[in-house]
């Protein structure tokens, strides 16, 4: 399984280096399964990134739906993702339902259409964000539930959201919304304004209220965190980084639709590991 974690552990790097380096502050034993996880979460959501149309994205996730549902399409050993996920699943005795689920949540990526409203939203974070935390737990708890779901729904939302803000520009470029259409009417917001790349009063407001939602999830966390067990310190990580990214958010002279919220990999690899062992202090 050596060259199928290396493999991981160089996606993360390139893709999502957060975790990545979440996931190397965790208990050394436990980083094959955690990559494995992550890396996998990469794949589902690169999908759009390297397909011209939704066809073949859609053809891409169900290749991932098959090898999870068991059915025969292919040497799953020639994709060392899908092995080490394989072998993640059998050692920790993971439910495929939510890895499932994962997946079709990504199909909302590959279409132009607009997130209908904040519940919608909160369901897609908590797929693609709060599954994979919900898994990092249970693989630090070698596979005994940690009772810990109600925690990483939260962490979830609020790192999941942080990160749809940072990736505004991005989205905005490809006419795509992740920003809810019933806050967005709250605010009078155009969504066109934004796909023109205008930064108005309006947009700013929308963002103000993301801002407030991912707080208001942070403290979630936070009121959960004396029952989260020790051992599942190091899947909710990420969350140390959520306040100094909405600090760049914040600030007077930062255009979200111009810029990108970015801190520095040293800073980063600082503040993580600074909050490793006691993360749930730091958020």
């Amino acid at each position: 399984m050596t060259s199928d974690i290396d493999h991981t552990a160089d996606l993360l790097r390139r893709y999502d280096k957060d975790r990545y380096l979440s996931a190397l502050l965790a208990p050394e034993s436990y980083r094959p399964g955690l990559m494995a996880i992550y890396a996998f979460n990469a794949e589902v959501a690169r999908v759009r990134e390297i397909v011209s149309e939704p066809l073949p994205g859609e053809v891409r996730l169900q290749w991932w739906r098959d090898f999870l549902e068991g059915t025969e399409h292919g040497a799953v050993a020639a994709n060392p993702v899908a092995s080490a996920l394989q072998e993640t699943i059998q050692k920790y005795k993971l439910q495929k339902q939510g890895l499932i689920a994962m997946v079709e949540a990504r199909v909302f990526d590959l279409y132009n259409d607009p997130m209908p409203n904040l519940n919608d939203l909160e369901g897609y974070l908590g797929e693609t964000v709060s599954g994979p935390t919900q898994l990092s737990c249970l693989i630090l708890n070698d596979g005994t539930d940690p009772e810990t779901a109600t925690a990483a729904g939260h962490a979830g939302v609020a790192y999941g959201l942080t990160g749809l803000i940072r990736a505004l520009p991005w989205h905005a470029s490809r006419h795509q919304m992740y920003l809810p259409k019933d806050v967005q009417e709250r605010h009078n917001l155009n969504a066109e304004t934004v796909f023109r790349g205008e930064t108005t009063p309006e947009l700013r407001a929308v963002l103000t209220e993301m801002r407030e939602h991912v707080r208001h999830h942070l403290a979630r966390v936070r009121q959960a965190a004396p029952d989260i067990p020790k051992a599942c310190q190091a899947a909710f990580l990420p969350l140390a980084l959520v306040e100094p990214y909405l600090k760049k958010l914040e600030a007077p002279e930062f255009d979200p639709l111009k810029q990108v919220a970015e801190i520095s990999q040293l800073r980063r690899q600082w503040i993580l590991w600074r909050a490793s062992g006691s993360v749930l202090t730091r958020i």
